[in-house]
C-alpha cells in the first residue's frame, strides 16, 4: 500500500504542476490592466507605470510565472493588495469554512445517495425506485442556486425556520448548535446534485452484482437477504461508486463558489469572488490553485480508499 500511495504521489505532481500554468496564463491573459483597475480614478498613466513595476507586471510573462512559481515553491503566494495581508493567510482563512460546507454536503450526498441507490436496486421497477428516480431526477435537472433561493425563500422567509444566510449570528452564537443551524440549507442545496448521480451510479453497481452467481450462492446456502445485500453485495459494488464519490467531492468544492454566494457563506468562493471583481491576481491565482489542488488530492484520497477495498487494483 506504502509503494501504491507513494506511486500516486508521484503521478500527482506533473498535474499540480500544470495546475499552477493553467491559473497562471488564464488570471495573466484576462482583458484589462490590474494596475487601472486598482488606482481608479488616480489611474494616470505615471501611477499605473509605477504600480505595474512594484507589482512585477512589467516584466515578461515567463518570467512573472518564474517568480510567481518560485514564491510557491516557498510557501509564499503573494500579498493581496485590495486587503493588504499575505493571500495565504487570506485563503486558508476562507477555506475553513469552505471545508466545513464542502464536508457537510459531502457527508450528506454520500449517505443519501448511497441508501438511494442501494433502495432503488433492491426493489428495482418497484414504487421506491420510481420515487428515488424521480426526486434523482428533479436533484440533478435543478441548478443549485436556483435550488438555493427556492429554500431561502420558503424555509427562512416564509417558515422562519433556518436564517437566510451567514456561518454564525450576527448577535450571540457562535457555537457549534449555531453553526449548524446555518450550515443546514446551504450543504442541502450543494449536496443535491451529487446525491443525484451517486444514486443513480450505486443503482447501476447494485444491479450488476446482484446479478453475480457468488449472489445466487449467498442466497442459496439461506442467507438473509439484508445479509446478502449489506455484506456482499454493497460492499462489491462500493469499489465502482467510491471513485464517483472522489469526483463528486471535486464538484461539491467548486459548487461551494455560487453556493458561498447565495447564502454570504464566508469561504473561499465569496472571497474568490470578490477577488475577481477587484482584479486582485494574486488572491484570485491563489484561491483556485488551493482548491484545484484540494481536487487532485480527494482523487487521490478515493483511489487509496478503492484500492484498499479491492487490492487487485494495486496491480
Amino acid at each position: 500500500m506504502a509503494a501504491y500511495i507513494a506511486k500516486r504521489l508521484l503521478a500527482a505532481i506533473p498535474v499540480l504542476f500544470g495546475l499552477t500554468l493553467i491559473v497562471f496564463l488564464i488570471m495573466a491573459l484576462i482583458p484589462g490592466d490590474p494596475a487601472t483597475a486598482i488606482l481608479g480614478n488616480f489611474a494616470t498613466p505615471e501611477n499605473v507605470a509605477r504600480l505595474n513595476a512594484q507589482l512585477g507586471l512589467d516584466k515578461p510573462l515567463p518570467q512573472r510565472y518564474l517568480i510567481w512559481l518560485g514564491n510557491l515553491f516557498q510557501g509564499d503566494l503573494g500579498r493581496s493588495f485590495a486587503l493588504n495581508r499575505p493571500v495565504l493567510d487570506e485563503v486558508l482563512e476562507r477555506f475553513q469554512a469552505t471545508l466545513i460546507l464542502a464536508g457537510a454536503a459531502l457527508l450528506l450526498c454520500s449517505i443519501f445517495g448511497l441508501l438511494a441507490g442501494i433502495v432503488s436496486a433492491v426493489r428495482q421497477f418497484g414504487w421506491a425506485d420510481r420515487i428515488v428516480t424521480l426526486l434523482v431526477l428533479i436533484g440533478i435537472s435543478t441548478p443549485s442556486f436556483f435550488l438555493g433561493l427556492l429554500l431561502i425563500l420558503f424555509f427562512a422567509v416564509d417558515l422562519r425556520w433556518f436564517p437566510a444566510s451567514g456561518m454564525y449570528a450576527i448577535y450571540g452564537g457562535g457555537d457549534l448548535p449555531d453553526l449548524l443551524y446555518h450550515l443546514v440549507m446551504p450543504a442541502v442545496t450543494l449536496a443535491a446534485v451529487a446525491t443525484g448521480v451517486i444514486a443513480r451510479l450505486t443503482r447501476t453497481a447494485m444491479l450488476e452484482v446482484l446479478r453475480q452467481d457468488y449472489i445466487r450462492t449467498a442466497r442459496a446456502k439461506g442467507l438473509s437477504e439484508r445479509r446478502v445485500i449489506y455484506r456482499h453485495a454493497f460492499k462489491a459494488a462500493l469499489v465502482s461508486v467510491i471513485p464517483v464519490i472522489g469526483i463528486q467531492a471535486g464538484f461539491v468544492l467548486g459548487g461551494a463558489v455560487y453556493i458561498e454566494t447565495v447564502f454570504q457563506w464566508p469561504g473561499i468562493g465569496a472571497m474568490l469572488v470578490n477577488a475577481i471583481s477587484t482584479r486582485d491576481i494574486l488572491l484570485v491565482q491563489g484561491g483556485v490553485l488551493v482548491v484545484a489542488a484540494s481536487y487532485v488530492l480527494f482523487n487521490l484520497a478515493a483511489d487509496v480508499i478503492q484500492s484498499t477495498l479491492d487490492p487487485r487494483l494495486r496491480r
